[in-house]
C-alpha cells in the first residue's frame, strides 16, 4: 500500500473555542505533515480573524464554496450537533474525509446515512473521541484483548458534571431537536465511549432519567446500568447537576480493579491498577505503561493522519464510531418507555433509531419519500 508523501490538505469548519483550543493547535503540532488551507464560519469576520491567525489561505461562510474552491483532504466539523450531517456528506461528496466533534448526529439514522456516503477506500467520516487514545486506556486495551487481567465483571462509568442555568442561555442547548439529548448525549458520551472502547458491545441496556435543576427540554440526569456481550455489567451515571466534578471508570476483572478518575483529560497519573490477592508481585509491576501521552484531541488527530497517510479506515469511524450512539440510544428509550432495551431491537422500525426521544420521524419521512 503506498504512504502518502504530501501534506494533508485540511480545512476547519466552524472557528469558535473548541476550534482555537483543540483541533488548530492540534493540526500545528502535526507540521509540514498537514496544510491548514480553510477557516470555514458563518461569522466572516471570524472566519477571516481565524484564517490570518493560524495562517490559512482561504475564509469563507460557506462549506459548499470552501470544498470547491478549496478540495481539501480533510476537513474538521466543529460546529453545533445539529449542522454536523450536512458538513460531513457534503464534506465526503466532495473527496475530503471528516472529522466530527461528538456527538457524531442527533441519531442513529443521520449516522447510517453518513455512512452511505463513503468510499470503500475512503473518503471516511470519523469522530472526536480522545479519551480512548490515550496511553493507559492503550495499555489497557491491550490488556484486555490478550486476557491479562482476566474476565471483566463488573464495571462504573460516571460522569458528573455541573453546568449552570447560564449554559443553557445558547440556543441550541437543551433541546432535542438541535443537541440530541442531554448529558447523556453531549457530556458523558466520552466517558461512555472510552467503555465501549475497552469492553466491547453490549446486549441490554435499563435506564431512568430525570430534569431535575436546569430549564432544558432533555434530561439533566441519568442513571442506567448495562450488560455487555463479556457478559460483564456496567452502571453508567450523566449528570449535569454535580458541583464536585468528577469523570470516574473503574473495571473489575478477575485480576485486577482497574481506574481512572480525571475532568476533562487524563495523563498515567490519574489511572490505578489495584491487584487482586491472588496476583504475585511480578506479575502487577509489567501491568503499568510504557509510555506517558496524555488524553487529547492532538493525540487523536495524529493517529487520525497517520490511517489517512497509509490510506486506512481511522479509528472511531464506522461501527467504531457508531457504538457509543447504539448505546445512547438503547439508554434514552428504555428511560422514556420505562422498559429494558436489548441492542438488537435498534433498527430502523423503531422510533429511537430515528431520534434519540423517539419522537422525530422527519428524516424517516425525507428518506422514505
Amino acid at each position: 500500500m503506498a504512504v502518502r508523501t504530501k501534506p494533508i490538505r485540511t480545512a476547519v469548519v466552524g472557528g469558535g473555542g473548541i476550534a482555537q483550543g483543540q483541533h488548530l493547535p492540534g493540526l500545528r503540532v502535526l507540521g509540514d505533515r498537514v496544510e491548514i488551507a480553510a477557516i470555514v464560519d458563518m461569522d466572516g469576520d471570524r472566519a477571516r480573524e481565524v484564517a490570518a491567525e493560524w495562517g490559512a489561505p482561504s475564509s469563507n461562510t460557506s462549506v459548499a464554496a470552501m470544498l470547491e474552491e478549496v478540495q481539501p483532504d480533510l476537513v474538521l466539523v466543529c460546529t453545533p450537533p445539529g449542522s454536523h450531517t450536512d458538513a460531513v456528506i457534503r464534506s465526503l461528496d466532495a473527496g475530503a474525509s471528516v472529522w466530527c466533534e461528538k456527538p457524531p448526529t442527533l441519531s442513529l439514522a443521520e449516522y447510517d446515512a453518513i455512512l452511505e456516503h463513503e468510499g470503500a477506500a475512503g473518503p471516511y467520516a470519523s469522530y472526536v473521541f480522545q479519551h480512548r487514545f490515550g496511553s493507559a486506556a492503550r495499555t489497557l486495551r491491550a490488556q484486555i484483548a490478550a486476557g491479562d487481567l482476566g474476565a471483566p465483571l463488573v464495571g462504573i462509568c460516571h460522569t458528573l458534571w455541573y453546568r449552570d442555568a447560564a449554559y443553557y442561555d445558547v440556543a441550541w442547548r437543551g433541546k432535542w431537536e438541535t443537541e440530541g439529548g442531554g448529558p447523556a448525549m453531549g457530556h458523558g458520551i466520552h466517558q461512555m465511549d472510552l467503555l465501549l472502547s475497552l469492553l466491547g458491545d453490549w446486549t441490554e441496556i435499563s435506564a431512568t432519567m430525570a430534569t431535575l435543576g436546569r430549564d432544558v427540554e432533555t434530561e439533566d440526569v441519568s442513571f442506567a446500568h448495562a450488560t455487555f456481550e463479556s457478559g460483564a455489567i456496567v452502571s453508567v451515571v450523566n449528570s449535569v447537576l454535580s458541583p464536585r466534578e468528577t469523570s470516574y471508570l473503574r473495571f473489575d476483572f478477575a485480576h485486577a480493579t482497574v481506574e481512572v478518575e480525571h475532568l476533562y483529560g487524563y495523563d498515567n497519573s490519574h489511572w490505578k491498577w489495584t491487584p487482586a490477592p491472588h496476583v504475585d508481585a511480578n506479575t502487577v509491576s509489567s501491568w503499568a505503561p510504557t509510555q506517558n501521552f496524555a488524553s487529547s484531541h492532538a493525540v487523536q488527530l495524529e493517529e487520525l493522519v497517520s490511517s489517512l497517510e497509509r490510506g486506512e479506515r481511522p479509528a472511531a469511524s464506522g461501527h467504531d464510531g457508531r457504538r457509543v450512539l447504539e448505546l445512547i440510544a438503547g439508554l434514552y428509550q428504555s428511560a422514556i418507555t420505562g422498559k429494558r432495551v436489548q441492542r438488537s431491537e435498534l433498527t430502523r422500525d423503531n422510533p429511537f433509531y430515528w431520534s434519540m426521544n423517539g419522537a422525530s420521524a422527519t428524516l424517516k419521512e425525507t428518506l422514505d419519500a
